[in-house]
Formats: C-alpha cells, sequence, structure tokens
C-alpha cells in the first residue's frame, strides 16, 4: 500500500508505523488517520506480522491532532464536528482493539490526541527527551479519548486535564504509568524492535486472548460506554464552541499558530507568581 503521511514497513515478524509529517511535528491530520486506519486494516489481516510498532518521524512523536488544519477547516456545529471527532476517537482505539499488540516508542513531543494514542498502545517505550500532555482546556477545546483516567487514576487525571499540563518528562510519565521504560534516545528503534521481536516469539493466539483477558479487566468496569460518554460531552464542547477556543483560532489565522500559542500560554500565572 501507497501512503502520503505514513510509512509502514516490515521487519522481520514486526511492523512498524512512522507518522511522516515531521515539518508539522507529525501532527494527525484527518488524511494521516484515515492511512492509519487502513494500514492497521492491511496489517491486522497480515498473518506474519506478529506485533505493531508506532513511531513518529524526526524528533517527535505527534503534537497532536492538527490545530492548523482545524484553523483552516473551521468546522462549527455538532453536525460538522461528528465525524471529525469520531475518526479521531476511533484512529486512537484502534490501538486498544487490535487484535495484535501495539508499542508506541516516543521521542519528543506526545501531546493532546497523540497522548491518548500512546496511551492506547499495550506498551510505550520513551526516550529521555520525551514528554507528554493533555493542553486542550488551556485553548478551549475538550478531550476526544479520555483514556488518561483508566491509565494513571482520577486524581492525577483531573490535575493533568485541568490544568492544560503539556511538559510531563520522561521521568514522571514512568512514574505515574504512562509509560511502560525509558531508554536512550539512540536505542529508541532497536529497544522497540526487541520488545516486538520477543513478543513475535510467543504463540500469536496466545498473544491475541491474553490481550483481550487484559482489556477486559477495564472494559468489564465500563471503560468503553465511559470513553463514549467522554467523546459526546466533546461533541458537546466543540458543537457550541467555546470563547477560549473562538481567540485562540482568531490569534491564530491573523498571527500564525505560534501567535496563538504563545497567547495561550501568556494567561496562565508562571511558576512562582
Amino acid at each position: 500500500m501507497q501512503f502520503d503521511s505514513i510509512e509502514v514497513e516490515r521487519i522481520g515478524a514486526a511492523a512498524r508505523v512512522t507518522l511522516n509529517r515531521p515539518e508539522r511535528a507529525n501532527a494527525l491530520s484527518q488524511a494521516m488517520l484515515a492511512e492509519i486506519g487502513r494500514a492497521l486494516d492491511g496489517l491486522e489481516r497480515d498473518a506474519e506480522v506478529r506485533a505493531i510498532i508506532v513511531r513518529g518521524a524526526g524528533t517527535v512523536f505527534s503534537s497532536g491532532f492538527d490545530l492548523k488544519e482545524q484553523m483552516e477547516r473551521r468546522p462549527a456545529g455538532a453536525a460538522q464536528w461528528q465525524p471529525i471527532l469520531r475518526r479521531d476517537f476511533d484512529t486512537v482505539m484502534r490501538f486498544w482493539h487490535c487484535t495484535k499488540p501495539t508499542i508506541a516508542a516516543v521521542r519528543g513531543a506526545c501531546l493532546a490526541g497523540a497522548c491518548e494514542l500512546a496511551l492506547a498502545c499495550d506498551m510505550t517505550i520513551a526516550a529521555p527527551d520525551a514528554f507528554f500532555g493533555e493542553p486542550e482546556l488551556k485553548f478551549g477545546a475538550g478531550i476526544v479519548v479520555m483514556i488518561l483516567p483508566w491509565i494513571v487514576g482520577p486524581k492525577v487525571a483531573k490535575e493533568i486535564i485541568l490544568t492544560g499540563e503539556d511538559r510531563i518528562g520522561a521521568e514522571r510519565a514512568l512514574a505515574i504509568g504512562m509509560i511502560n521504560r525509558i531508554v536512550a534516545a539512540e536505542e529508541l528503534d532497536a529497544a522497540s524492535l526487541r520488545l516486538a521481536s520477543h513478543i513475535a516469539a510467543v504463540d500469536p493466539n496466545l498473544v491475541r486472548q491474553s490481550k483481550r483477558a487484559i482489556n477486559r479487566a477495564l472494559e468489564a468496569q465500563g471503560m468503553l460506554t465511559a470513553l463514549e460518554d467522554a467523546l459526546a460531552i466533546d461533541l458537546d464542547i466543540e458543537g457550541e464552541g467555546s470563547l477560549d477556543k473562538a481567540r485562540f483560532m482568531e490569534v491564530a489565522q491573523r498571527q500564525g499558530l505560534r501567535a496563538a500559542l504563545a497567547w495561550r500560554e501568556a494567561r496562565f500565572p508562571r511558576e512562582g507568581s
């Protein structure tokens, strides 16, 4: 299969999906999300693929769902937002539901929707320069895939989400359970491949059934229903539109996305003030 915004390669019994928009910090555009879906369709059908790695091209994993694309398209109202959020949500959750183990290999920024994608993977390995976060509330947006509370617990999730924390370093991410391990940046690809190859040596039916059993431990507590309810809340948020989001997009259109991000950060007190 040919792709424009991702790369897919086979390495032994593993497959590696690379988010390949480095000039846009690998932002998750709607076109990229569609390509990820097509790639996973093919990889799940391929009996020779036993584990799937996802990484970002260059020095970042991904900045999250593409704000520049939103700025250009300016969707408004629930009818326009519904298919966008549905694709966002379903693509992230493909990594949770995938019949094969999924591994995120993270360098640099892993934010918002990309952070949710990494959390939805079965395992996440990070370089020391990796940082994670959910900054959405700081610019008037909601959380598309509210998976963080299921990974780190409600109190930590509330602190991260309600403050829009977006500089969770690798050490803290490891301590609160967002990632599995930290490896040197130059070892990240090799480490993720070793992990994928190790899992690939196990009976694939046993791996598939065991992953399903582990997932069910959370799903039996109502996780999938809660995620759909949170998505409906996010649709209300985006469909109605917030004053903060409108102002953010206005600054972005007039002065560029960098200026809008600076406007966003200037609204909050600095450390020690």
